[in-house]
């Protein structure tokens, strides 16, 4: 009796094992696999939540076909204690897998409504958009430039809401005087600067922020950003370049980011700097002077003056021979890419191809070419001023 006992037990039991593995090959299937979205979502994480919260809000959204299965699977990968605080984007299809990782993942929010701070070259602009979780689009909801125009109702309500992500980004080009005191203006952030960073020191991108994060701590990381962006591309660099340092690299490279009109152009502009420092010659560039004139603190605003071309200064390259004592300006990593991987040509002159800086240049490798070009320049500018 007692051996017909045991084997009925043993039976129960690998039947009990079979039916517990069938179940956690379901879970486990049930967790890797497509999930029931039919279209993109935008899914906030609160501060201080847990994974029972979001996994229950998931599931009310349609997005998770179990919030059981979808807190397991984050226990098992040992990812529950992990949840950020944001709001992310949750693609169309997204397995529970994939939605764990997306919001355990950190990193900036990818979704919501946010505030963006643009510090750009000649003005600082604000404006308040929004996500459009189907389309994967921002839509503007108000734009306007904090120091000129009235606050539209738009930026006040976001303001006021809880879940509202700022951002400030930072232009190429942009100088570290006109850095600081763009962030020094912005209500929301802390402790006023008055130290301003070496110029070039900074790396121009896109920053998200929260209120009252510290001034001085982000512009820390910005610097510490661009510490690893030239350090990267010096690693990188062409053989047999006249730049002696990182510190060479980052000045050219702000000559650069000031004289290139479009993107890709950026290599040879470099590639005319390049060649006339192998051959001796004087830069002679415009921005360096005009740097020379406001040494970085706002837009010079009119053409320079005659005096101003001769004037003796660190930064005036009609004047002074090689680089000048300083960048001029925070270039960004393509302007410092291409400063240190110019493209291979002749050019030694250039002159921009219409009135319009976003068409260009045209390059030329005798002075008789540029003479050509720049004649074609003045035709323009004369037609220009005769209307």
């Amino acid at each position: 009796m007692w051996r017909h006992i045991a084997s009925n037990a043993l039976t129960f039991l690998i039947v009990l094992l079979f039916l517990v593995g069938g179940v956690i090959a379901w879970g486990t299937s049930q967790y890797s696999a497509e999930g029931p979205l039919d279209q993109a979502i935008c899914v906030q994480v609160r501060s201080g939540s847990n994974m029972r919260v979001v996994s229950n809000e998931l599931a009310e959204q349609g997005a998770i076909s179990s919030a059981g299965i979808f807190r397991m699977g984050a226990d098992y990968s040992e990812k529950t204690s992990q949840l950020k605080a944001g709001s992310f984007l949750v693609p169309e299809q997204s397995s529970m897998e994939d939605i764990v990782d997306i919001v355990t993942r950190g990193g900036q929010s990818t979704c919501g409504t946010e505030i963006v701070y643009r510090v750009g070259v000649t003005r600082v602009t604000a404006q308040v958009r929004e996500l459009e979780p189907a389309s994967g689009r921002f839509v503007e909801l108000a734009s306007f430039q904090p120091s000129e125009e009235e606050t539209p109702a738009a930026y006040t309500e976001t303001r006021e809401a809880d879940d509202t992500q700022y951002r400030v980004v930072i232009a190429e080009g942009v100088t570290s005087w006109q850095i600081v005191q763009a962030l020094n203006s912005l209500e929301f952030m802390e402790g006023q600067v008055t130290d301003i960073p070496l110029e070039g020191a900074l790396a121009p991108d896109s920053y998200q922020v929260r209120p009252g994060d510290s001034v001085a701590e982000l512009l820390a990381t910005m610097q510490t950003s661009q510490e690893r962006i030239l350090a990267d591309a010096w690693a990188g660099r062409a053989e047999g370049l006249p730049l002696a340092s990182p510190e060479e690299a980052l000045i050219l490279a702000s000559i650069i980011e000031k004289e290139a009109s479009t993107s890709d152009e950026r290599f040879d502009v470099s590639s005319v700097f390049i060649n006339r420092l192998n051959q001796g010659m004087r830069l002679q560039t415009d921005p360096t002077v005009i740097y020379g004139v406001t040494e970085g603190r706002g837009v010079l605003g009119r053409g320079l003056r005659q005096s101003e071309l001769r004037a003796e200064n660190p930064w005036n390259t009609y004047v002074i021979s090689g680089l000048p004592a300083t960048p001029i300006a925070n270039p960004g990593a393509s302007s410092i890419e291409a400063a240190l991987n110019p493209s291979n040509t002749d050019f030694i002159f250039f002159v921009a191809k219409t009135l319009d800086p976003r068409d260009g240049h045209n390059f030329a490798v005798t002075l008789d070419e540029h003479n050509a070009n720049v004649a074609i320049y003045r035709q323009l500018e004369a037609e220009r001023d005769a209307q």
